[in-house]
């Protein structure tokens, strides 16, 4: 296996870190649009699998001559939403692999936004599936940790724990902070934005299936496990809600984000403020991204680890009639303390809690155990052999464990 990284910014990085470990590939090639930045990862890595490359993410035809000219035989998109299609079109092209982290982008409804869906999230993906099947090539989408391991969670209760499913409720929390910032996102503030304004999308069978609420809606407390303690969490538009109700049978679906009250008042004073909007406009003569300058001026997530103390959880709360045949609530989870991501790769934890989730898709690719054609989300997959590596000590696993707590 021949793996190519797309994006050596925090969550491309800590993969390429995470998978130094492992020995199931031939050779890993990291790329960026800026040269410097996989250089200087490849360096400091020091592993002789490992080589830089400069691509143009944007660009369908450069991808698939990168691949092409590397010989890689499994793409990992590692950059923000935006390019998931170019890359994706450009890895088709070249017949190879793919894998990503986040999907395609949504279009919100013209008239009814916060009722009514029209282009949702990975629509774009999902409307070539059967192109990709029919040629037997694979991509692999949503395997970071939301969505990724969340959905292998929500596999895994469906296959070994319930017999009948409710709801599955996706939730996310940390008690994360970051010395020396007010506001500090610990995540591509590109994505997060994009996903915490616009509508977000329930999966409710009473209901006709997919439907839009607004943002910020229907907060909840939750308490979260190992030590992070009780927060608030707020619907959030998100993949899960799409991939879920496409291989399992649940009556409802629902991502909720712990945000805090603080970081969605910010979010709302940047759409008030039109600087959430990613189409350009005119400033002293030069066209520019509003949303660009937003990320441009506040800190990279990649740097911050040094800052950060705490610990980041991603999980799904998943209700309905337990194979012993009571009603239950299990929530299934995963928790990344940054001080032991940073000791371990160099990595912070909200950004190593998503690389490690490709790195174990791809080992289990790499060695038969998944296999498959067409577009294809993680809960078409078995879920025990991908918790069992995830959690096996190493050298034989990747020595990150996950739990089962009752709500």
């Amino acid at each position: 296996m021949h793996i190519l990284i797309i994006g050596a910014g925090g969550v491309g990085s800590a993969a390429a870190r995470i998978a130094t470990r492992r020995p199931f590939f031939e050779k890993l090639t990291l790329a960026d649009y800026d040269p410097a930045r996989p250089e200087a990862l490849v360096a400091e890595i020091g592993d002789p699998r490992y080589a830089a490359a400069q691509v143009d993410a944007s660009s369908a035809d450069a991808v698939e001559a990168l691949i092409r000219e590397t010989g890689a035989t499994h793409v990992l998109n590692a950059v923000d939403p935006r390019f998931v299609m170019p890359i994706f079109n450009g890895v088709r092209a070249a017949g190879v692999t793919y894998l990503d982290m986040a999907m395609s982008l949504s279009i919100r409804h013209p008239e009814e936004p916060f009722s009514k869906t029209n282009v949702k999230l990975g629509d774009d993906q999902f409307a070539v599936a059967d192109e990709w099947k029919e040629d037997g090539q694979l991509a692999l989408v949503g395997i970071g940790v939301e969505p990724g391991l969340s959905d292998v969670f929500a596999r895994y209760a469906a296959d070994e724990l319930f017999d009948e499913i409710d709801e599955l409720s996706v939730r996310d929390g940390a008690n994360l902070t970051v010395e020396g910032y007010e506001f500090a996102p610990s995540f591509s503030i590109w994505t997060t934005i994009e996903e915490c304004l616009n509508p977000p999308i329930l999966w409710d069978v009473d209901k006709g299936g997919w439907h839009a609420v607004e943002p910020f809606s229907d907060p909840i407390t939750f308490e979260f496990p190992e030590g992070i303690g009780e927060v608030e969490c707020v619907n959030v538009e998100h993949e899960e809600v799409h991939l879920m109700p496409r291989w399992i049978d649940a009556k409802k679906v629902e991502f909720k984000y712990g945000l805090g009250n603080e970081f969605i008042e910010v979010l709302k004073t940047l759409n008030k403020l039109g600087l959430d909007r990613t189409e350009p406009v005119t400033v002293r003569g030069q066209q520019v991204s509003p949303r660009d300058v937003v990320a441009a001026v506040l800190p990279d997530p990649a740097t911050l680890g040094p800052l950060m103390k705490g610990k980041t959880c991603a999980g799904v709360l998943v209700t309905g009639t337990h194979k012993d045949g009571t009603k239950k609530s299990l929530y299934l989870y995963h928790v990344a303390d940054n001080e032991e991501t940073m000791a371990r790769d160099n990595s912070q934890a909200v950004v190593w809690q998503t690389a490690i989730n490709p790195v174990v898709a791809l080992e289990l690719l790499a060695n038969g155990t998944w296999n498959g054609a067409g577009v294809l989300g993680p809960e078409a997959f078995d879920a025990k052999p991908f918790l069992e590596l995830l959690a096996a000590a190493e050298p034989q696993g990747y020595g990150s464990a996950w739990g089962i707590v009752e709500r």
